[in-house]
């Protein structure tokens, strides 16, 4: 059984983000001193009571900002629609206005159980709350989600609203980050994938700027999506609302399974492709690189072998990642992107005996022997200690020895034998001596 919803929702800077942190028990959502920073819904997990429902932080209606005014009211319009109970946050300070009283009649349509925070309150003894029932939604709770003040009684009202339902974990299944420049079609992708409108899609580069989670299935198998703000060149980052987001995008590749990064076909690889690529690399993430955009470059000769050749050279160090071409537009390639990820998750859970390891090795060994006589590398066995990336260990005699071309001859040769495809490999070396010598 899915966990109950509870939806924070109301007109802009009314401090529903600060809200939204003080509820889940960290800085989950960015709070920016400003109307309209958050315009997708963002979710996380509360437990309160021994109870467990999932937060919804959504965007402000009636944002000035046109261009974005229409696609806020329809993600807050899914929120509502989703939730179990409706926590709707008002300014005490500011009093009730006419943007108040228009989402209070859009609450009111809803039917669904509804709280309302009347938050900034400094002082319970002084300030006057009355004001806020003409918007006709019973007893207004007064709180301070800046300073914690009766916060502990907003949870406990949630809490009595929820439906009666056990609460059991939730299994998240892989963990399927999408990385990428901005603008390069991340939003769209998840959309297509989930079919449904689960985040803004829209051209102006940056419009996701938080980490979001959606946990979905396909045919019993549990995944959890999350989209992220596109992330630009540490010089072009403003100190502010969008620094916070590239950074949330990379704690999404630390704290995920799968990356899949997405480059821009019409524009080719850009420098900052390469950094996002590196960083999926060191974070040792099993990766797949999606080429979006693939139905505007039908014109190019070969497309395929040269955007396979562009690729391998511009971003060597992922050779072992596997490319595939999509168009999120046409759905062209969409179906194959979650098989990949199935596949790229079991390369990266492999374990290999170390018996089946230690024949391997011999046999690479005499196909291509390290340097011998005096002095020389000795390679003793190997053993994997470690999945998510695999990680094998070599004792030899002296670690000092084992040349660079050399430990890259014995992850090709690993490769060759045991695949992990779309997963990085570690190879360590640990000096040890035959006890024999």
């Amino acid at each position: 059984m899915k966990k109950p919803i509870v939806a924070l929702v109301g007109r802009p800077n009314v401090g529903k983000s600060t809200l939204f942190n003080r509820l889940s028990g960290g800085r989950s959502a960015i709070v920016a001193d400003r109307p309209g920073v958050t315009r997708d819904r963002l979710y996380r997990d509360v437990e309160w009571d021994g109870r467990t429902f999932t937060l919804v932080d959504t965007g402000g209606l009636f944002l000035e900002d046109e261009q974005f005014h229409e696609h806020v009211e329809e993600q807050v319009s899914i929120a509502i629609e989703d939730a179990d109970v409706i926590v709707f946050v008002v300014d005490a300070q500011a009093g009730v206005t006419v943007e108040d009283k228009q989402v209070a009649q859009l609450l009111l349509k809803s039917k669904k159980k509804i709280i309302l925070a009347a938050n900034k309150v400094d002082n319970f003894e002084s300030q006057d709350v009355y004001d806020l029932y003409q918007l006709g939604l019973g007893d207004p709770l007064p709180i301070s989600s800046l300073h914690g003040l009766n916060i502990d009684e907003l949870l406990d009202q949630i809490i009595s609203l929820l439906p009666e339902m056990e609460t059991q974990e939730e299994e998240t299944g892989i963990r399927v980050a999408v990385v990428g420049r901005p603008n390069v079609g991340k939003s769209s992708l998840i959309n297509a994938l989930l079919k449904e409108k689960r985040v803004i899609v829209s051209d102006v580069p940056g419009t996701t700027r938080d980490a979001i989670d959606t946990k979905f299935s396909i045919e019993d198998r549990a995944y959890t999506l999350v989209d992220t703000a596109g992330i630009r060149r540490r010089s072009r980052v403003e100190r502010g609302v969008e620094y916070y987001g590239v950074r949330r995008a990379l704690r999404a590749i630390d704290r995920t399974d799968v990356v899949l990064l997405v480059l821009n076909a019409e524009e080719g690889i850009v420098e900052q492709d390469k950094k996002i690529a590196g960083y999926i690399e060191e974070s040792g993430k099993g990766v797949i690189i999606i080429l979006n955009k693939w139905d505007l470059v039908a014109d190019i000769k070969n497309r395929r072998h040269y955007f396979e050749n562009l690729v391998r050279e511009q971003l060597s160090f992922l050779s072992y990642a596997p490319i595939h071409y999509i168009s999120a537009l046409t759905g062209e390639g969409l179906g194959k992107i979650m098989p990949l990820v199935d596949a790229v998750h079991v390369e990266q859970n492999k374990m290999i005996s170390t018996g089946n390891l230690n024949s391997w090795l011999s046999e690479t060994l005499f196909l291509n022997p390290p340097p011998s006589g005096k002095g020389g590398l000795k390679v003793f066995y190997v053993t994997q200690v470690a999945v998510r990336p695999p990680v094998f260990v070599f004792f030899v005699n002296n670690t000092k020895l084992v040349h660079f071309s050399y430990k890259r001859y014995l992850e090709n040769q690993l490769r060759e034998a045991y695949g992990f495809e779309g997963t990085p490999v570690r190879l360590k070396f640990k000096a040890r001596r035959r006890r024999d010598q």
